[in-house]
């Protein structure tokens, strides 16, 4: 199972759940977090949404609700139950992953969300940042030589902070320092695209969030998972039955790049090609990066919707 981060919301994204009996995830949670997560999933704009601790919580809400979706039809077929190989999450969608592992439950993890998001709203407010994609062939090494000389000759805020393969990374930093290094990037064949967020992610500009979110992670209970959980911060797996790692890798991750070429990487040597992929959140980013990194004969597929997600059971637990 493979769960997106932020960047992947849109707004409107939670309508098509609104009358299925999963929408009572969102109220449960909801409930939970003292905030509206169904405003959030059906009213809330493009520009409500890129609030950091906005497009948390409604994109972590919305994986939560094809999960149980998913349990619940596998449920109704022979198979019986769901049971994951092996789980990761993109940034944000590390905490689904864990969550659909069983190391934190829902309720936990929507209050770790809910402080992650605004302890890294906060840390935006107090140093601006932004960040950029940049495609292109041998952009992942291209963009860590213009960052690393960008910051050693202007002294410049920037850093790459997703790696999600040869030909594709995130720049994150202060505004003028990834406009400096995107126009660099771009002159040597990149291409650049903005994605909706709202701070420097992924960089030491966050620095400010680590306190509170430590403070969360130190009293939230962590339980052994049933499966590995791979890591944004190393990409390898981490064992369900030492779950107490996991605090210092959420803290981490806050300041650190993620690794997400070589979580990949990880994923096909542990099961050698035998394993099927599902996406479990809005849009189909990581479908994308899957199969671009990945042997062609591993399925892969994404579901955001109820019809995609019945597709999605009758094609693989007819």
């Amino acid at each position: 199972m493979l769960f997106p981060g932020q960047g992947a919301q849109r707004p409107g994204m939670g309508e098509p759940w609104r009358d299925t009996p999963h929408w009572q995830v969102v109220e449960r949670l909801s409930e939970v977090c003292a905030r509206d997560l169904g405003w959030l999933l059906l009213h809330a704009d493009a520009e409500r949404l890129t609030r950091t601790d906005n497009a948390q919580l409604a994109t972590f809400t919305l994986e939560l609700v094809l999960l149980d979706a998913l349990r619940t039809a596998v449920a109704r077929t022979a198979v019986g139950a769901l049971r994951p190989v092996v789980c990761a999450g993109h940034s944000l969608g590390e905490y689904a992953a864990l969550t659909a592992a069983g190391v934190l439950t829902p309720e936990d993890a929507v209050r770790l969300v809910a402080e992650r998001g605004a302890a890294m709203a906060e840390a935006a407010r107090q140093v601006p940042g932004t960040m950029t994609v940049l495609v292109g062939p041998g952009v992942a090494r291209t963009a860590e030589l213009l960052a690393e000389g960008l910051r050693v000759a202007e002294r410049a805020e920037v850093w790459v902070a997703n790696v999600n393969g040869p030909d594709q990374v995130v720049v994150s930093g202060g505004p003028d320092a990834v406009a400096a290094l995107t126009e660099r990037a771009t002159s040597a064949g990149a291409r650049a695209v903005r994605i909706p967020v709202g701070g420097a992610f992924h960089s030491p500009l966050m620095a400010a969030a680590r306190p509170r979110l430590a403070a969360a992670v130190r009293d939230t209970p962590l339980h052994p998972g049933h499966c590995p959980v791979i890591a944004n911060v190393d990409g390898h797996a981490h064992e369900g039955d030492v779950p107490a790692s996991w605090r210092e890798l959420m803290c981490r991750q806050l300041l650190m790049p993620v690794r997400w070429s070589d979580s990949m990487a990880t994923l096909r040597s542990m099961t050698a090609g035998r394993v099927r992929l599902v996406e479990l959140g809005p849009g189909t980013t990581l479908t994308g990066i899957a199969r671009r990194l990945l042997p062609p004969d591993i399925p892969v597929r994404s579901a955001a919707t109820p019809v995609r997600l019945s597709a999605l059971v009758a094609e693989w637990w007819p």
